[in-house]
């Protein structure tokens, strides 16, 4: 029995390094892609670089743009995610722990909203934000971030909530406390697991937004980095300077690899976070 479990628990390992593999060894190639010059890149795009050409970081933060990109960027996640997230834990507990007439009907047809492609409202998504004056705009795109809920972040958070015991909840509403302060002082405190998880998700989902960037934003001025990384490889048809491309690839990777690094534990522990308190 244990030789089985051993030789189970070798394949497993095995999975799981093929699985990192996958994983590394795209962001290592483009990093030291990024270091060598055109010549060598051209000439073998597996060898090593013969000396280290961090020109090219200078070079593609100065062309491309990455200094304005990013700052538009940091804007947009940083005003998204604390709006977002805040009225994600306002629905989260007003939808688990507050009872009122139509709340499984509002929950049902959050759940319905699961089977529908979000690509369909697209077009009088579109339509509202040009006749709202909210296009090309970073604060619109914050506003139509913040307030479009994800069901599944929605879902995450209630399923945490749930898991709370209502003394608490019972014991402030006798000693006169609002439901507001209740929410605020109680809910929120006890509820932080699940809301830096959820803050986390939302963060890697932001800034890794394209489309809602691509389509409401014509400034090039306030291209989030996305955008601007896609206009970079455009210029590629025309100037085949794939090291400086590179190295602008590896300058936007490194706020979601230190995310990663950094909260890995609570990003593990959030992917069934619902699933064993809900």
């Amino acid at each position: 029995m244990e030789e089985k479990r051993s030789i189970g628990d070798g394949v497993w390992y095995l999975v799981l390094l093929a699985w990192s593999a996958t994983i590394l060894f795209p962001i290592i190639w483009i990093f030291y892609g990024s270091l060598k010059t055109n010549r060598e890149f051209f000439q073998d795009v597996w060898q090593f670089p013969e000396t280290l050409n961090w020109v090219n970081y200078s070079k593609a933060w100065n062309e491309y743009g990455l200094g304005d990109s990013l700052l538009s960027t940091l804007y947009y996640v940083g005003a998204s995610l604390v709006i977002g997230t805040l009225l994600t834990a306002l629905n989260a507990y007003v939808l688990t722990r507050v009872e009122f007439r139509g709340r499984k009907l509002i929950w049902g047809t959050i759940m319905l909203s699961l089977f529908l492609p979000g690509i369909n409202a697209l077009v009088p998504q579109y339509i509202l934000m040009r006749d709202l004056h909210l296009t090309n705009s970073l604060t619109g795109l914050v506003i139509l971030d913040s307030i479009g809920e994800n069901v599944f972040f929605l879902m995450l958070l209630a399923g945490f909530m749930q898991s709370l015991p209502k003394e608490v909840e019972e014991s402030a509403f006798l000693d006169g406390a609002s439901l507001t302060r209740v929410f605020v002082s109680i809910m929120l405190p006890l509820s932080m697991p699940g809301i830096v998880t959820v803050a986390i998700f939302k963060f890697l989902g932001l800034y890794n937004n394209f489309l809602g960037p691509f389509i409401y934003l014509s400034d090039p001025n306030k291209y989030t980095i996305g955008v601007a990384m896609y206009q970079a490889g455009l210029k590629m048809q025309f100037s085949a300077d794939w090291v400086t491309l590179m190295a602008g690839v590896s300058i936007a990777m490194i706020p979601s690899v230190l995310i990663f690094v950094f909260f890995q534990r609570w990003i593990m522990e959030g992917a069934t976070l619902g699933a064993v308190k809900g």
